[in-house]
């Protein structure tokens, strides 16, 4: 499955949204030598229920907006 995301880091608390087409998911880490991609992947594994190797950033790894493949 492939997801459409904006990530916000650096938010008070971490959460998922639905959008029209797309995820918008805050972090609270920033996004510094990709500890907020990494906390992304977290959030994502425990909110879907699959490890974290099963989830990997195609597009994106330094923007915002993002692509997330989790098989």
């Amino acid at each position: 499955m492939k997801l459409n995301l904006k990530v916000i880091p650096n938010a008070k608390e971490e959460r998922i949204l639905e959008e029209n087409d797309r995820l918008r998911v805050y972090v609270k880490k920033q996004a510094f030598k990709g500890e907020a991609n990494k906390a992304l992947i977290e959030l994502l594994a425990r909110h879907f229920n699959v490890k974290k190797k099963n989830i990997r950033i195609i597009l994106g790894e330094k923007s915002r907006e993002k692509v997330v493949e989790i098989l």
